[in-house]
């Protein structure tokens, strides 16, 4: 909401960390930032919103920065009726953003609970990342850049990480996404993979000594294990212990997804796979990695599915266009494989590979041999067409040899190469099987299963029954509901519980959640009000406030919901 169009940048980032810090709570589902993030300045409707992504309830919200004051407002929606169930306004100033950023994740948390049944909040949810609000600020600007994707974007991120480190030389987080962006960089082939695999280490090195808590740390490790080494076991290892931090990680999930396609343990990818859909749905590389799944299964009808509907939430999304062309030379579909490459690079390399599986009447020529031996193999080729069209022409022999110095050098881009089917002319060669022997093994993966964590505050049966006649009392002879301003750590500090434990005494003991617990009292307030002549005076609305309802909406949907019929057919039903 202001004015400066490059405070998008802080916008999008508060709302990132709000994003990430409700993710830490386990028994809530909270869609990632790709997938929210598509539904920006779009005027849709909330109901289209929930159907996409599976919710029950919208956070919206906005901000207003103006110089070293913020203003934030927010509330939740529920996605069936369009109600709002809560909404806030907060004044503060800039300095304070960290406390603001943790208190808004609370808040929603708390209420969410509160309209929905028990599961655990932490007391904090948003750690200070930094001293510094000007570092702060810089950082959400590197991290906007960063997260386009491009060469240009990300040196551009490095520059304002940089100078997010200058401004505070203890910034954890800045030094994790230096080393992110540099790693990137190398692997990509748009910097010289050791000078950017040594301003990658060293960024880690610093960071290490500053904060090990944060997911970055073991995930920090995972490229290094992974991509740079084959170092199943070890990288295996390091993507559990991003996990561990936030179980919802979509670059832990993505990590393990990849590993287990990389082995060929398509069930346990595919269940990985599903994990990141439900809490991204809407991201393009998420359909292309369960596309990856289903073409490595030869299941290509599938694969072509899934990669044409990433393809339509991101065109340039250059993977998804490979494996496309993939699934159609496999599909033996010339038609849409001729229009879909017009205007695209490496055509020869494509029409050579189409017609090499369905035709076999392609010469490779020692020109072509020559030319894919000077560039061919370079980082930049995210795709090793030239060892594709080799291994399925009559020189099988110099395809494997390629194979070989690109498994020897741990290349990236044929790290599946196991399940890859351009590959499968090489299966019978002796020496194949022992190009890479994987350290981890199918029985070593397991899929974690979604926990209802009601650990630590679960009550013992006789101290919860005692409470549970101890809460009915206390409504029943104080009438604390009739307090418009009623909350659950309200009611906990009159017990000496905290909030955590009297959400579960009051789900489990009455099969419900918060508000409805404390709106039955009220309606039944309202009921014995409103037939006494005595309030023949008071209006509906009048009557619904005196009983202790806060909004018109909540009390005419709640009423609705437990009587059937509107508060006024009821009135005129009982006058």
């Amino acid at each position: 909401m202001s004015n400066d169009i490059d405070n998008e940048f802080f916008c999008d980032g508060i709302t990132e960390e709000i994003i990430n810090a409700l993710t830490k709570i386990n028994g809530l589902k909270v869609i990632a930032r790709t997938s929210s993030f598509a539904f920006k300045g779009k005027d849709i409707d909330i109901r289209d919103i929930g159907k996409q992504l599976s919710v029950n309830t919208i956070l919206e919200g906005s901000i207003k920065k103006s110089q070293e004051k913020v203003r934030i407002t927010a509330q939740l929606i529920d996605v069936k009726d369009g109600i709002h169930y809560w909404s806030k306004k907060y004044d503060r100033k800039l300095l304070n953003i960290f406390d603001l950023e943790d208190e808004i994740s609370l808040a929603i948390a708390d209420e969410v609970r509160n309209n929905f049944g028990h599961f655990e909040v932490q007391d904090h949810l948003i750690k200070q990342p930094t001293d510094n609000i000007d570092a702060y600020q810089l950082f959400l600007k590197g991290r906007s850049l960063q997260l386009k994707w491009t060469p240009e974007s990300i040196n551009q991120a490095i520059a304002f990480y940089n100078q997010a480190i200058a401004l505070d030389k203890q910034y954890a987080k800045a030094y994790y996404a230096n080393l992110q962006c540099y790693g990137l960089l190398a692997m990509w082939g748009y910097m010289p993979y050791q000078e950017a695999m040594d301003l990658a280490i060293s960024n880690l090195l610093i960071a290490k000594e500053i904060d090990t808590s944060l997911p970055e740390y073991p995930l920090s490790f995972v490229g290094k294990f992974f991509w740079e080494e084959w170092d199943f076991k070890n990288a295996y290892i390091h993507i559990n212990k991003v996990l561990e931090i936030n179980p919802n990680h979509i670059d832990g999930l993505e990590a393990m997804a990849e590993l287990c396609i990389a082995l060929g343990f398509f069930d346990k990818a595919i269940a990985f796979a599903n994990r990141l859909l439900e809490v991204d749905p809407l991201s393009a590389n998420n359909h292309y990695t369960l596309a990856h799944i289903y073409y490595y299964q030869r299941k290509f009808h599938k694969a072509l599915e899934s990669i044409d509907y990433a393809l339509t939430l991101n065109p340039h999304l250059e993977l998804a266009h490979h494996l496309k062309c993939f699934c159609l030379i496999w599909l033996n579909e010339a038609e849409q494989f001729k229009m879909f490459i017009q205007n695209t690079s490496l055509l020869e390399e494509k029409n050579m590979l189409f017609n090499l599986i369905n035709e076999n009447n392609v010469e490779i020529t020692n020109e072509d041999i020559s030319k894919w031996s000077k560039g061919g193999n370079e980082t930049t080729m995210l795709v090793p067409y030239d060892v594709f069209i080799l291994t399925n022409s009559k020189h099988k022999e110099l395809g494997f040899s390629r194979l070989k110095e690109m498994v020897s050098q741990r290349r990236g881009q044929i790290i599946n190469y196991r399940q890859e089917p351009f590959f499968q002319p090489l299966h019978n060669i002796n020496g194949f099987s022992e190009l890479h022997q994987s350290n981890l093994f199918l029985g070593d993966i397991e899929v974690p299963q979604k926990e209802e964590k009601l650990t630590s505050n679960i009550l013992g049966n006789h101290q919860a029954e005692t409470l549970k006649e101890e809460l009915l009392t206390y409504f029943e002879e104080e009438e604390p509901y009739l307090n418009p301003q009623l909350s659950l750590k309200f009611v906990a500090d009159v017990f000496g519980l905290n909030t955590n434990k009297m959400s579960y005494l009051i789900n489990q003991a009455f099969n419900t959640n918060f508000n409805d617990f404390i709106n039955h009292y009220r309606l039944n307030y309202f009921k014995t009000i409103a037939v006494d002549p005595k309030n023949s005076h008071l209006t509906i609305l009048g009557l619904a406030y005196d009983s202790g309802f806060n909004s018109k909406s909540v009390f005419n949907t709640y009423f609705k919901k437990i009587e059937g019929i509107t508060p006024r057919a009821w009135m005129k039903s009982n006058s």
